[in-house]
């Protein structure tokens, strides 16, 4: 049976699993009776059916009720099934945040490489009208764009343009208004814990969840050996601006701890984001984002204010 099928974002058809394409007649709870007209009746079955089918047109035969339903699919391979998993859950995380905070914004960043830079941008610019904002690097790989992130994050702006016939937009222009939390864990690596360190340190959001892997010394790549090996050693250590050595073998602690338990993650629970919703609902409601709301201009003939 289909248990479950592995949901993306829909305005990325590109991205979206097998069964879930354009053409494919797929849904949850549909048992699967046989692959390419061999019958399966266990997983052992279907995993045997599946063999060496990756990028291959692969004929199902479905049972829906009592109707019977033929479809074909691609399977994929392993690593294009670990970034389904990992879409899937970005996506579940995200489906929660919109039942439970309309007014806050969600993304997700698994690491800081050149792609990521692409993801933040499509994720941070779509949310930046929101009252509020989850950014989480639960997890993340690393990399080497925090600065990049941490300048879009530190925009403020202290101005706005209105008209009667556009939308009041700010200056600076596509700045973050809202409340920000970032979500940290203990898989939290390399320049996913410098970006989250810049965040405590500069005072631009709290962080959540438990602490961070503590391995923060970079590493290069000009170690080549004279079998044209490579061998990686650490050698870029980061210390604060009083010089003191940081995060190698501690990492960043949260501003608020919130642990998820095995077995209640297992099911589908997690403690961490239902804490950052419960916080910023809370955040929004005590502290308002100011509107974008002109006052009557000054009597005719009389210059405007100076700015305070």
């Amino acid at each position: 049976m289909i248990k479950h099928i592995y949901q993306t974002e829909p305005e990325r058809p590109a991205t979206a699993s097998p069964l879930a394409l354009p053409g494919v007649n797929a849904q949850n709870g549909d048992r699967i009776v046989s692959i390419n007209g061999i019958a399966v009746n266990t997983i052992a079955d279907v995993t045997q059916a599946l063999r060496n089918q990756v990028g291959q047109q692969v004929l199902l035969s479905l049972k829906r009720g009592k109707q019977s339903i033929e479809t074909v699919v691609k399977p994929v391979d392993r690593w294009a099934e670990y970034n389904l998993r990992y879409a899937d859950w970005t996506q579940t995380n995200l489906e929660k945040v919109a039942t439970s905070a309309p007014s806050v914004g969600y993304f997700h960043l698994a690491a800081m490489g050149s792609n990521d830079i692409e993801n933040f941008a499509r994720e941070f610019y779509a949310n930046i009208d929101k009252k509020g904002l989850i950014i989480d690097v639960r997890n993340n790989r690393g990399g080497n764009i925090d600065s990049w992130l941490i300048e879009k994050l530190l925009r403020r702006t202290w101005a706005f343009w209105d008209g009667k016939n556009f939308s009041p937009f700010t200056n600076m222009q596509q700045t973050f208004r809202g409340h920000i939390v970032v979500l940290i864990n203990q898989s939290t690596y390399s320049d996913g814990e410098t970006f989250s360190a810049a965040v405590k340190a500069l005072d631009i959001a709290p962080l959540i969840g438990k602490r961070t892997a503590g391995a923060g010394v970079w590493l290069s790549d000009v170690s080549r050996q004279s079998d044209n090996g490579m061998a990686r050693v650490a050698q870029f250590a980061q210390y604060a601006i009083n010089g003191d050595w940081i995060l190698e073998g501690h990492g960043v602690s949260p501003d608020i701890e919130v642990h998820n338990l095995p077995y209640a993650s297992f099911k589908g629970e997690d403690a961490q984001l239902e804490y950052a919703i419960k916080y910023l609902n809370e955040k929004i409601k005590s502290e308002p984002i100011p509107e974008l709301k002109a006052k009557a201009f000054t009597p005719y003939g009389e210059p405007a204010k100076d700015i305070e």
